[in-house]
């Protein structure tokens, strides 16, 4: 398993699979890692991605639009593991395309293609026991949600059944950017810890170097997405890896790199 937290806080980027393209999010990806992510979510388009922001909605029609599968991005989570084998490569995806591959398959699949695991979000901890028993039997990470309205026993529930790292939603509501870190954060990551060792990553409203480095006093990691999503956005095709290179580059604090057009030799 490629799931490193031990520099602190790690940062977890977000990118949704076949925007603009899927060749273009393989160079998208590559310059995230190359700039200083160590895990990155791939995230699978879905026609009604209930739990994503305005941004993330936007970047999944304009992926379906390109006809983006889900075996088109387990494909590309292959491409990615040869070329960056260390990085922590995790699909994200909503329930309905792993039902339609079919659950078996789809862990078959994603163990094949080098995928350390898997955060479906709208599947809870209560309805998880087909997925959790599948995912095991392969050896793959299951990440699971938890949000600050969540009960004790529930959060002791979300840990016994995660692998690789819990995700801490930093606030009720949906993915975005956000002004500042919601203090309920700190709060979940704290009563998370009672029953869980895993690495806590914390996301919703991660955006500004400020941000990062906030979270980095009480989490293992950052996960940045609509932030991501938003420089693809407003890029452009050509410029896209460039723009989200520099952002995570200004998040995690290193120099601004140059991306090599020579990560899209042998793209598909």
């Amino acid at each position: 398993m490629s799931l490193d937290f031990t520099s602190r806080p790690a940062l977890v980027a977000y990118v949704t699979c076949g925007d603009p393209d899927l060749p273009t999010t393989r160079e998208i990806v590559l310059a995230a890692i190359d700039a200083g992510a160590q895990v990155v979510e791939l995230g699978v388009p879905f026609s009604d991605p209930v739990a994503d922001g305005p941004v993330i909605q936007r970047a999944s029609e304009r992926a379906l639009k390109n006809g983006t599968t889900l075996a088109q991005v387990l494909e590309l989570a292959r491409e990615v593991r040869k070329q960056r084998p260390k990085t922590g490569l995790i699909v994200f995806s909503y329930l309905n395309p792993v039902l339609r591959l079919g659950l078996a398959r789809f862990c078959a699949a994603a163990a094949d293609a080098g995928v350390d695991g898997a955060l479906i979000t709208d599947l809870t901890v209560d309805e998880a026991g087909d997925y959790v028993r599948a995912m095991r039997a392969r050896d793959l990470a299951t990440v699971f949600l938890a949000a600050p309205t969540s009960t004790d026993d529930r959060l002791k529930r979300i840990a016994a059944a995660s692998r690789g790292f819990v995700y801490a939603v930093s606030r009720t509501g949906v993915t975005g950017t956000r002004e500042e870190v919601a203090a309920d954060a700190r709060d979940l990551v704290r009563r998370l810890r009672k029953f869980t060792r895993l690495p806590i990553a914390v996301g919703f409203g991660i955006s500004t170097p400020a941000h990062f480095a906030e979270v980095g006093e009480f989490a293992d990691a950052a996960v940045v997405g609509s932030a991501i999503v938003q420089a693809v956005e407003g890029a452009g095709r050509e410029r896209a890896p460039q723009a989200v290179a520099e952002l995570v580059a200004s998040l995690v604090g290193k120099a601004h790199p140059a991306v090599s057009t020579q990560h899209s030799a042998g793209v598909r």
